[in-house]
């Protein structure tokens, strides 16, 4: 029986593969962009790990699976961008009525708050700052190479929202009340 083996060698001289011929730096900015929807979806996997709402851990995975969907289209190269559309209008529809239906049981704060009141929230305010730096990443990736789907901005825009929103819900639905920041004097 032969070993399996999970390393190829491939990116010992410092480059990586798209979708696509070609190789590039392991520090080109599609790269970057990729990198950090990587670890946004393994935020939103901790974050799906520690909540006890089975209904909010199948949205987060939904929304896991759709990530997967948005990084190949990243990553692929632009001779064969087109076979790897996915995301579209109705999945940027999609997070904002789930942000919409969960605000609705949620008082939503007047200030900042500071998070991490109970782990599954601290998991969901992380998940939001690094989608933020994902979104920041493929913003600047659309202005310098374009992307040629309008919906990938706008999903990570809704999607930072709805951790937020998920972060005040797992906050609250433990009686909690998240600290607010003050201003010093």
């Amino acid at each position: 029986m032969s070993k399996k083996r999970f390393f190829t060698g491939k990116g010992d001289n410092g480059t990586t593969g798209l979708l696509g011929e070609g190789r590039v730096s392991k520090n080109h900015l599609r790269i970057e962009a990729l990198g950090s929807l990587d670890e946004t979806t393994a935020a939103l996997g901790f974050a799906r790990s520690l909540t006890a709402d089975g209904e909010i851990a199948q949205r987060v995975l939904q929304i896991q699976r759709e990530l997967y969907q948005l990084m190949a289209e990243i990553a692929a190269t632009p001779e064969n961008a087109g076979q790897f559309r996915f995301i579209a209008a109705e999945h940027v529809q999609w997070l904002e009525e789930q942000a919409d239906e969960l605000s609705e049981a949620i008082e939503l704060p007047r200030e900042f708050i500071v998070p991490g009141d109970t782990p599954a929230a601290g998991a969901f305010s992380l998940a939001r700052a690094i989608c933020r730096r994902a979104e920041r990443r493929v913003v600047e990736l659309n202005e310098r190479e374009g992307l040629g789907n309008p919906h990938i901005i706008p999903y990570l825009n809704r999607l930072s929202s709805l951790c937020f929103v998920l972060e005040l819900y797992e906050t609250q639905i433990h009686g909690k009340t998240p600290p607010t920041l003050v201003k010093r004097l």
